[in-house]
């Protein structure tokens, strides 16, 4: 699971998906033609949210309406990272991880922690926010005098890893247990894009592109009849794209072993099983399609914990979803209707 281990900033922090064939000035030749009117203007936004890239793009016939609507998101995201990023210590999240306790919280941060709830449920605690104190002791593999904690210190860490011990309330969010901390990382950014989503279509703007840090919903068609493509990169340094693949109406989302290694291996990295406090084994990277961002962000980094026989059965099961789990020997497993061309 990720996690504060993360260092921040431009680039993002994922790069193994890549819009292929997007033609923006296509897009909007199809808008004006949808709507019988004149010639369609791309307004296209770029800037940092929650410690990464932001890529939004809205087309419309009206600039100054998709400019307005391009900005009402962007405001929507900004005030959803007010209450979630755990790097600014008035959010609500660093208020729970500090007290234990958030007194009334946003009906945004109940939703991220019931999702999560399920989706730890889901996946027999392979997924859990409260793996924070096991990521903490990774964090000094990023210095110049990098070093990976003892076992018998993750294990005394993993003793405060029990996602059960969430309990969300209307009238209060708390942690059970004394030095318990969370991460939304590994599910904040898809549901800041559902968010951000919500209010472009609310405005009428369907036929979107959003991309938080490598966290993607490709909403409509990027012309008509034909889906958004994504080129699904290999894991690996300097080989070609493992496929491509298409998407309306999806959010993709992938995790990697290779994004924040500790070791030239990738047998260590900023992804750990919060049931082992070491990083799995098995796969290098997972990609996850779903209907929803939140959802597509979380699984991804279930699935890459869970491994490909049992991500496979798992991601089939649920409805609207789709998964690609390369190995670390570079073997490929999908779900049915994960299609590569």
């Amino acid at each position: 699971m990720r996690g504060r281990v993360l260092p921040r900033g431009f680039p993002t922090r994922r790069e193994a998906l890549r819009i292929l064939g997007v033609s923006v000035a296509a897009a909007g030749a199809w808008a004006a033609r949808r709507h019988g009117i004149g010639r369609a203007v791309p307004v296209t936004r770029s800037r940092l949210l929650m410690g990464t890239g932001i890529t939004l793009t809205v087309v419309g016939t009206d600039r100054d309406a998709a400019a307005a609507a391009a900005d009402a998101t962007l405001a929507e995201m900004d005030r959803l990272e007010a209450l979630l990023s755990a790097y600014r210590p008035d959010s609500q999240v660093s208020q729970l991880n500090a007290s234990g306790r958030v007194a009334h919280p946003d009906p945004a941060l109940l939703e991220v922690l019931r999702l999560a709830a399920r989706l730890s449920a889901l996946g027999d605690g392979a997924f859990d926010l409260t793996v924070q104190p096991i990521l903490d002791l990774y964090q000094p593999a990023h210095g110049p005098r990098a070093a990976l904690p003892a076992p018998a210190t993750v294990e005394a860490a993993r003793a405060r890893v029990d996602y059960h011990g969430v309990r969300t309330e209307p009238a209060a969010a708390t942690l059970a247990h004394p030095g318990m901390r969370i991460t939304v990382d590994g599910i904040a950014k898809g549901h800041v894009i559902d968010r951000g989503v919500a209010v472009l279509r609310a405005r009428g703007f369907d036929n979107v592109l959003v991309d938080v840090g490598g966290d993607i919903l490709a909403g409509g068609e990027r012309a008509p009849g034909q889906p958004w493509r994504i080129g699904l990169r290999n894991p690996r340094p300097g080989a070609a794209l493992l496929g491509r693949f298409e998407a309306s109406n999806r959010a993709i989302a992938t995790s990697g072993d290779y994004l924040h290694s500790f070791t030239p291996d990738y047998s260590l990295h900023h992804i750990v099983d919060p049931r082992t406090g070491y990083s799995p084994p098995e796969l290098a990277s997972a990609t996850v399609i779903a209907p929803d961002a939140a959802t597509a962000d979380a699984l991804s980094t279930l699935t890459l914990v869970l491994g490909a026989r049992r991500s496979r059965e798992l991601v089939e099961a649920l409805p609207g979803c789709e998964g690609c789990f390369v190995g670390k020997d570079l073997r490929v497993t999908r779900t049915t209707g994960f299609l590569l061309a």
